[in-house]
């Protein structure tokens, strides 16, 4: 009896009784929702993540052949990496975005460690910072920008999440002259996030022009440039052209870091691999820093996994596997290229209201398209079209086949949904 009442009393008393339920993050309950859902014409438009024409997941071939190699060599074992991760891999990522003849890298000023993905070199960039820059610690944001920079920014002790204009919804277009504005009247010293190409959710990137003044601004303003890049050579097909916005910070002398992620640009999704960059004034500098780096990583996972790092040094390293994966990016963009010709064509057809020429001069896996969020709702509730009720699509999951069907959906929710 007494131990059934001491068993009880503990269950009455949790410690955990006041936690709220917090719902999934939009884009996976969508998802979810899409999943589930029956209807033959369905249509998913919200994950970022790269479908063929037909509409499925691509393992790149080279990526195969990797795999084939690697289950292959008996000399490889199942040993932890460095808290660092596997230097064959970070080395050459880093030459990738700095380019090969780098000054940076070629005075051990640019140092890196490999991360779980993306989302991972964010999150110790941030602790990082939060615990080591000096300088201000706002963190200023686009606005709009990937909900998960205000998520880990949010949790961090010491840090403040801002936002800078950046999306003009009159034009559907980049606003330079408010991003400006906003980094002027940001406190000196504030971190910058900014997204080196194809800019998630917008898919409205800065000419280089553009970049230029925006630099110009944080030299002034002695703002520290955080770069978040998850979709090199998306944008343009070309990696040179779409890190050119982070080399034009290397060569004005900023310190920046790089939170570089290789799901998309390798298809790694579930491998988790990413790489974290820091450019230092010296190399006594980035080398301090990097050992402070990796004691965050040893607090977090201790060592990042191995697998999808060879995977990524051998397409990296080897010169002929280097040359068949950039193919397969340019095939990637070049995709998703015609997917948006597909979309711009079939709502022309449709006399869809509105000018939607900002889809063909958008980059990159979204489109911001300007609808909604009673449109949005429209779309999902009665066509089945599954997209963020921010309007922002993934460009990946329009198909020649499904492009007019969604095209009279949106042509449906522009006359039909009542606005609150």
């Amino acid at each position: 009896f007494q131990h059934y009442y001491i068993t009880n009393n503990l269950r009455k008393m949790s410690a955990f009784s006041e936690v709220n339920y917090v719902d999934l993050p939009a884009v996976f309950a969508l998802s979810a929702r899409h999943d589930a859902d029956p209807h033959p014409e369905k249509v998913k438009l919200t994950v970022g993540a790269y479908r063929n024409e037909a509409g499925k997941p691509w393992v790149l071939p080279v990526v195969k052949k990797a795999e084939s190699m690697l289950a292959a060599d008996e000399t490889l074992n199942k040993e932890y990496l460095s808290m660092g991760g596997l230097q064959s891999f970070t080395d050459a990522a880093t030459r990738l975005v700095l380019g090969e003849n780098s000054r940076l890298v070629n005075e051990d000023r640019a140092v890196a460690l490999q991360t779980l993905s993306g989302t991972g070199a964010l999150h110790v960039a941030f602790q990082f910072i939060s615990q080591f820059y000096p300088g201000c610690k706002d963190i200023l944001v686009s606005n709009p920008s990937w909900g998960n920079h205000k998520l880990m920014i949010d949790r961090l002790p010491g840090v403040n999440f801002v936002q800078y204009a950046y999306y003009d919804p009159e034009t559907m277009g980049f606003d330079l002259e408010g991003m400006c504005r906003d980094l002027e009247a940001a406190q000196d010293g504030s971190v910058v996030v900014l997204h080196a190409c194809a800019h998630n959710p917008t898919g409205i990137d800065p000419t280089m022009e553009q970049w230029l003044k925006i630099a110009e601004v944080c030299k002034k303003k002695s703002h520290f440039p955080l770069f978040d890049l998850a979709y090199l050579g998306y944008a343009s097909g070309s990696f040179d052209q779409d890190a050119a916005s982070i080399r034009l910070f290397a060569d004005l002398g900023f310190e920046f870091i790089v939170c570089q992620s290789f799901a998309k640009i390798m298809g790694l999704y579930c491998e988790r691999i990413g790489c974290m960059i820091f450019a230092g004034q010296t190399a006594e500098i980035s080398h301090k820093c990097l050992s402070q780096m990796k004691i965050i990583v040893r607090s977090i996972y201790s060592n990042p996994p191995a697998h999808g790092a060879r995977i990524a040094s051998m397409c990296l390293n080897n010169r002929d596997m280097r040359a068949e994966w950039e193919d397969c990016v340019k095939e990637m963009h070049a995709r998703i290229r015609r997917s948006r010709s597909y979309l711009h064509t079939a709502l022309k057809t449709v006399n869809a209201p509105g000018s939607w020429d900002h889809i063909l001069a958008q980059n990159g896996m979204f489109s911001y398209t300007g609808l909604t969020k009673a449109q949005c709702e429209l779309l999902i509730e009665k066509h089945h079209v599954y997209l963020l009720k921010s309007g922002r699509i993934s460009m990946c999951g329009i198909t020649q086949e499904n492009a007019k069907y969604v095209a009279n959906a949106i042509h449906d929710a522009i006359l039909n949904a009542k606005e609150n």
